[in-house]
């Protein structure tokens, strides 16, 4: 589904903004905005900053959905939860225990 291809994506990109953190040595927080996310830290056009599908939205059981990717290679746990408007009952957690990379789970 959209939310599927949607959650992956992220997956992946959080990964490589990971492994550009680590790599130049500065922090990266990756950040939902009004029009898709952002990647703080990163050059301007590094990595993609807009959803694919319109309608899809991102959310943390703590609040704001802010995740700090490095530059340390444990990280901390990590979980960011998307869901879309035209599937509003179905949600996909993007998550890492802060050691392994992002995978895409179902929420319980």
């Amino acid at each position: 589904t959209q939310l599927e291809r949607e959650s992956q994506r992220l997956a992946a990109l959080l990964e490589s903004a990971r492994a550009q953190s680590r790599a130049s040595g500065v922090p990266v927080r990756w950040r939902p905005t009004a029009s898709g996310f952002e990647f703080e830290g990163l050059p301007t056009g590094a990595l993609p900053n807009r959803w694919l599908t319109q309608g899809v939205t991102a959310a943390s059981a703590t609040g704001a959905a802010v995740l700090l990717l490095g530059p340390e290679p444990i990280i901390g746990r990590q979980q960011v939860v998307l869901s879309m408007a035209a599937q509003a009952d179905r949600r996909l957690s993007v998550e890492t225990d802060g050691l392994r990379p992002f995978t895409v789970q179902a929420p319980p």
